[in-house]
């Protein structure tokens, strides 16, 4: 489990970017593999995530994810939410304690956010497609909403997918250039093939929203050094399936 140097400040918070380690799945899904959606045994991914819930101090019933599509809704959980309740979209806010809010990734990027004023947290899968479409932009204008202030906003951007891994067509840049030529900076190309960060990418966005003090844990997940699931390395190694990293944040 990685942690940010950011949020590891505040002790009103618990929090982790958990890669493959420490579960009890095999195979292709060695070992913590929390991706309800993967092909892995029920019971396995369910055991996993009581591993997770232990190591942050809080009960399985208390954690809250989402039926990822790379969209950009947001979903605040109140305090009469219904646990067992399926929810669809790529963001969850609350500012209730006791309630663990997690996303899965396997090269898509996790951004953990607490407002350390208004005491709320948030959890982000942000695919391209989701940074491409505004999630960000929506998380921030949400807790702007609530009354939080961008400086009071701390940001912690976990593993993902780095630019020397993330090789994109041309009509995929193009896209994002004709969206805001500022993009172009956001792709290399090296040997006639194209390159994008979506790190930093999520990172500017972020930055643009004035949310200046945030951080990238810059830990590529496609490196089988750095011990994460990869959707892309799976494919790469013509497995069939991949497992799910797990990204946590929890009030206290």
């Amino acid at each position: 489990m990685l942690k940010s140097k950011k949020l590891s400040k505040f002790q009103e918070i618990k929090h982790g970017f958990f890669n493959r380690k420490g579960g009890i799945s095999i195979g292709t899904y060695k070992s913590l593999n929390c991706g309800v959606g993967s092909y892995d045994t029920k019971k396995n991914v369910i055991n996993n995530l009581k591993i997770v819930c232990k190591k942050i101090e809080t009960s399985p019933k208390r954690l809250v994810l989402l039926n990822q599509v790379h969209s950009n809704k947001c979903y605040f959980i109140k305090k009469n939410y219904k646990f067992k309740k399926k929810i669809k979209g790529d963001a969850l806010i609350t500012d209730i304690k006791n309630i663990a809010i997690g996303v899965l990734t396997a090269d898509c990027v996790p951004i953990l956010i607490y407002d350390k004023n208004r005491k709320i947290i948030s959890v982000i899968h942000a695919g391209w497609k989701g940074a491409y479409k505004g999630i960000i932009n929506k998380v921030i204008k949400f807790f702007i909403k609530k009354g939080s202030s961008p400086k009071d906003l701390v940001a912690a951007i976990g593993p993902c997918i780095t630019k020397k891994n993330y090789e994109v067509q041309k009509d995929f840049k193009d896209k994002f250039i004709k969206k805001d030529k500022q993009n172009k900076k956001f792709f290399n190309i090296i040997k006639k093939k194209t390159y994008f960060s979506l790190n930093n990418y999520v990172y500017s966005q972020l930055k643009k929203l004035n949310v200046k003090n945030s951080e990238i844990i810059n830990k590529d997940t496609f490196e089988p050094k750095n011990n994460f699931f990869s959707a892309r390395r799976s494919i790469h190694n013509k497995e069939s399936d991949y497992g799910r990293n797990i990204s946590v944040i929890m009030i206290n």
